[in-house]
C-alpha cells in the first residue's frame, strides 16, 4: 500500500481545480446570459486539467502515479457502476421508445379528480422518476403537461413546475436504477435494497407531508384533457420496480426491463424490431456516455487525492467540525459530517451523481469512524445530494422545469415543497437518530 506519511491539504488543490474550472464557467456564461450556462463545458473535459496537476504533485515517480491513477479507474466499484449506467440508459431508451413514458403519465392523469391536480402530478412524477430513475427525463415527460394545466387553471406555473420538480427528485433519491441509488450504494458498500428500506422510511413522512400541502394549495385546479393510454405499455416500468424493491440483482433487473419493454414495442407497435430495439439500446448507451467516462476520472483523480494525503486531511478537518456540531454524539457527527460534505459537493457542482462520487469515499471513511451504518451513510448521501439538486437554481432539473414553464428557474426552485420538508425531516433524523438501524443478521 502506496499511503502518504501525513496528511496534507495542499492534495485537494487538483480537486479544487476542477470545481473551479467547472464553476467558473457556468458563472460567467450565467453573467452572458447563455441557457444551461452551467452545462456549457463538460465535467468530464474540466476534470483534465485537474488530474494532470494531480499527476505532478506528489512525491514519487510519474509511472508510480500514474499506475495509482488508473488503479483507481479501475476499481470494481467505478467498473460496476458504470455497466449498470449502461444497462439503465438501454432500458430508458426502449421503454421510451415503446410510448412507456406517455402512457404512465397519461394512466395517472386519467384517474386524478380535477381538485387533486397538484398532488396527482406529484405522485405521477414520483412514480415514472422511481421506475425511470431519471429526474431529468421526467421532467421531460410530465412538465409539458404542467405548463399546459397552468394555461387551463388559476393555478401558477411556478407551483406546478416546482411540484413535478420535486416528485422527480422523489424518484431521482428513492429509485434503484436511479445513478444517484448506485453511486451512493456502491460507494458506501451496501445493498440497493437495504439503502431502499432505510430511505424510504426517512422521505414517506416527507412526500405525505408534500401532498397535503400541495391539496392545499391547488384545490381549485383542474385537467380538461388527457391522452390515449395502455396499459401493456406500463407493465416494463411496474415490472422492473417490483423486481427492484424485491431485491433482485440490479443486472437482473435492468436486463429484464429492457427485454419486457422490447417485447412490448414488437407487440403493439407494428414498425417496431428488433433492429429498431438493437439501436434504441445503443442510443441509451452512448446517452451515459458522459457519466460513465467521468466516474472511471473521478475514480482514478479520487486515488491520487488518497495517495498525497488529501483525504485523510479533509477526514480529520470535517470530523472535528462534525464532533462539534454533534455535542459529543459520535453517530451523530458522522452523519453531520456525511451530509455536509455531500451538500458541499452537489452546490458546487450541480450535479448530485457526481457530488456522491467525489464525496462517497471519503464519507464511508467517516462511517466508519464514527460507527455510522453503511446503510444510512447511503441514504443520507443520496438524500442531502437530492435536496440540493432540487433547490439551486442553476441545476439542470430546475433550468430544465423553468424552460418548459417559461419561467424564472428561481421560482421553480423556491416552490419545490418537498425538497424543502425533506430537508427538515432529514435533519430531524440525523439528530434523533431516527430511522433505528437493525442489525443485518
Amino acid at each position: 500500500m502506496n499511503q502518504p506519511t501525513t496528511p496534507r491539504g495542499s492534495a485537494l488543490l487538483p480537486l479544487l481545480l476542477f470545481l473551479a474550472l467547472f464553476i467558473g464557467t457556468g458563472a460567467v456564461l450565467t453573467a452572458q446570459g447563455v441557457k444551461m450556462a452551467f452545462y456549457q463545458l463538460s465535467a468530464a473535459v474540466a476534470i483534465l486539467p485537474a488530474i494532470a496537476l494531480a499527476l505532478i504533485m506528489g512525491k514519487g515517480k510519474l509511472n508510480q502515479k500514474i499506475n495509482i491513477f488508473l488503479k483507481g479507474v479501475g476499481d470494481i466499484n467505478i467498473v460496476t457502476m458504470c455497466v449498470i449506467y449502461l444497462l439503465a440508459g438501454g432500458f430508458a431508451a426502449v421503454a421510451k421508445s415503446i410510448g412507456g413514458v406517455d402512457a404512465t403519465v397519461n394512466l395517472g392523469l386519467a384517474f386524478i379528480p380535477a381538485q387533486f391536480v397538484l398532488p396527482g402530478l406529484f405522485v405521477i412524477a414520483a412514480f415514472v422518476s422511481t421506475a425511470m430513475g431519471t429526474s431529468m427525463g421526467t421532467i421531460a415527460a410530465i412538465a409539458p403537461i404542467a405548463a399546459g394545466v397552468a394555461q387551463q387553471t388559476d393555478i401558477s406555473s411556478a407551483m406546478l413546475m416546482g411540484t413535478i420538480l420535486g416528485g422527480a427528485m422523489f424518484g431521482d433519491n428513492l429509485s434503484m436504477i436511479s445513478d444517484t441509488t448506485i453511486a451512493a450504494t456502491r460507494t458506501q458498500g451496501c445493498d440497493m435494497s437495504d439503502k431502499f428500506k432505510m430511505n424510504v422510511r426517512i422521505v414517506t413522512p416527507a412526500a405525505i407531508a408534500a401532498i397535503i400541502m400541495l391539496i392545499i394549495l391547488g384545490a381549485s385546479g383542474g385537467v380538461t384533457h388527457t391522452g390515449d393510454w395502455e396499459f401493456i405499455r406500463v407493465v416494463p416500468y411496474l415490472v422492473i420496480l417490483g423486481l427492484a424493491v424485491a431485491g433482485v440483482n440490479v443486472f437482473v433487473v435492468l436486463s429484464t426491463g429492457i427485454v419486457l419493454a422490447g417485447a412490448v414495442g414488437l407487440f403493439v407497435l407494428p414498425d417496431y424490431s428488433l433492429l429498431k430495439m438493437s439501436q434504441d439500446i445503443y442510443n441509451g448507451f452512448t446517452g451515459m456516455h458522459e457519466i460513465l467516462v467521468l466516474s472511471m476520472l473521478v475514480g482514478g483523480l479520487g486515488e491520487l487525492i488518497r495517495f498525497n494525503g488529501g483525504l485523510q486531511w479533509m477526514l480529520e478537518k470535517i470530523t472535528s467540525m462534525a464532533n462539534r456540531a454533534g455535542n459529543g454524539n459520535t453517530r451523530r457527527s458522522g452523519e453531520l459530517g456525511i451530509s455536509s460534505l455531500v451538500t458541499f459537493a452537489d452546490a458546487c457542482t450541480a450535479n448530485n451523481t457526481v457530488a456522491i462520487i467525489l464525496s462517497g469515499g471519503l464519507a464511508k471513511e467517516i462511517a466508519k469512524d464514527t460507527g455510522v451504518d453503511p446503510r444510512r451513510s447511503a441514504s443520507l448521501l443520496d438524500i442531502f445530494s437530492c435536496i440540493v439538486q432540487g433547490l439551486v437554481p442553476y441545476a439542470a432539473q430546475v433550468l430544465l422545469a423553468g424552460s418548459i414553464g417559461g419561467i424564472s428557474p428561481v421560482t421553480v426552485a423556491a416552490n419545490n415543497w418537498y425538497c424543502l420538508i425533506l430537508a427538515v425531516i432529514s435533519l430531524i433524523a440525523i439528530f434523533t437518530g431516527w430511522p433505528k438501524v437493525k442489525t443485518a443478521k
